[in-house]
């Protein structure tokens, strides 16, 4: 493909991303497939070549920012000069840190699982409902979330291979408490609403009421006054 671009003189205007889906086991912690969130299974390769000269100042570089699959979308959009609706598209744009400026960071990457059809571990949950998984990984701790069983836990610090779950550790009940709370507020967010931008929303939806003489949620008309006079501060 490269070969194409190159001898069809596309290869200077193509943005070009190597990446994967998943990982793969390979027998890493006695597993195949992809069946936990281990490196060798959650952590997959992106390789972003960008032929602008905006690129040239990363160019040749390994970023260590925390980077979901969500976030190639609105990188695409991005690139083509587009605005990137994030009503719909839940991620961040690759492209401001790839061209050297201030790009929005993660705290942590999430990453789910469904193993509702795998026979040999619906012996964990009760009912396909409950067949889920949930990593949260903060860059260097990595807690996994079993519906009705304890957390994973792994210092990729100490544990490059994560071997040893500190998840049963009292030593470390802080931290799957921090990582816990992070990943219920990151659950109870609204991830997108597909139809409405937040924009719509604030300036003409929320106004819609008051433009026709309708004013709710009230308490008294001091209340109502008190408002109308901020919203003309």
């Amino acid at each position: 493909m490269v070969r194409y671009l190159e001898d069809s003189g596309q290869i200077d205007e193509t943005l070009i991303i190597f990446t994967s889906d998943h990982g793969d086991y390979l027998g890493d912690h006695w597993l195949g497939e992809k069946e936990l969130f281990h490196d060798q299974s959650s952590r997959v390769p992106l390789i972003v070549v960008d032929p602008s000269a905006k690129a040239d100042a990363t160019r040749g570089t390994v970023s260590q920012a925390l980077t979901e699959a969500i976030d190639l979308a609105p990188k695409f959009v991005d690139y083509l000069s587009g605005h990137v609706p994030d009503h719909i598209l839940e991620g961040h744009s690759l492209l401001p840190g790839i061209r050297g400026e201030k790009a929005e960071s993660r705290d942590y990457v999430i990453s789910e699982y469904d193993y509702a059809a795998r026979p040999y571990l619906r012996h964990l949950s009760p009912d396909a409902k409950s067949c889920g998984l949930t990593m949260i990984f903060d860059g260097r701790w990595k807690m996994i979330w079993v519906e009705g069983l304890r957390p994973m836990l792994y210092d990729l610090e100490t544990d490059p291979d994560e071997f040893h779950d500190l998840g049963a550790s009292a030593q470390h009940q802080d931290e799957i408490a921090r990582l816990s709370g992070e990943l219920f507020g990151w659950a109870r967010r609204q991830h997108s609403r597909v139809t409405i931008s937040d924009e719509k929303i604030d300036t003409v939806l929320c106004k819609d009421d008051a433009a026709y003489g309708l004013y709710l949620a009230f308490w008294d008309e001091d209340e109502l006054r008190e408002w109308s006079r901020q919203q003309h501060e």
